[in-house]
């Protein structure tokens, strides 16, 4: 179903912020803290990478029966498929699909570099990667909400691929797409101008992911 309302609060802490240096959280710690999000009330919980590594594969198979959330969703992040692969042969993919989550949130590559030096695919693989792992998901009954990582930077060097990629996402029929100053270093002038020109180009319903830390 479609958001509703106007302004949720994502939160990472169970990916993002468990990246700080000297923090190991153990499953039940990954839980427990799951629990007190839900009680503050936040919007949706972000709770890592199924398949990407066994800890986070544990997370997700022990939350399906043991977590009971009554005001967040629950959300599994992931990656778009990778080039010249079907999104039913992506073992990463299929992890998101079988994970339980009710949604989905797919980091893509929204810098035509990165395409180039990253993913080294084609900027119109990319942007069917996009399209099919959104289609697969949704296909499954999953919410998707899409990241467009180093969409800044993608912007300054590309503005009408970092639009297309929007643009495909949102067609594709993702909730939201994230605009993501990935390597932190936007200044809040440039960032409001950028993002401002989005909306007018755009009908999508965006997100904004940033960073203090320079990435």
């Amino acid at each position: 179903m479609p958001i509703s309302d106007a302004f949720h609060i994502y939160d990472t802490t169970l990916r993002d912020g468990a990246q700080q240096e000297g923090l190991n959280l153990s499953v039940h710690d990954k839980l427990t803290i799951a629990r007190h999000l839900d009680d503050l009330g936040v919007g949706f919980i972000e709770g890592g990478w199924p398949g990407a590594n066994p800890k986070d594969t544990e997370f997700f198979a022990r939350a399906k029966k043991e977590l009971v959330l009554k005001n967040a969703t629950f959300v599994a992040f992931g990656a778009t498929r990778r080039p010249n692969v079907k999104p039913e042969d992506d073992a990463l993919l299929v992890a998101l699909r079988d994970s339980g989550a009710p949604a989905v949130t797919l980091v893509a590559k929204a810098y035509d570099r990165h395409v180039d030096l990253a993913l080294r695919t084609t900027l119109d693989e990319n942007l069917a990667m996009i399209v099919d792992s959104i289609n697969h998901l949704r296909e499954n009954g999953q919410r998707v909400f899409l990241d467009a990582e180093h969409f800044f930077d993608g912007y300054r060097s590309n503005r009408a691929y970092a639009l297309e990629v929007v643009r495909v996402a949102a067609e594709a029929g993702a909730d939201v797409i994230a605009l993501c100053d990935t390597n932190g270093g936007m200044l809040p002038d440039e960032l409001s101008q950028i993002v401002h020109d989005v909306l007018q180009a755009s009908s999508a319903r965006l997100g904004i992911h940033c960073h203090n830390d320079t990435g």
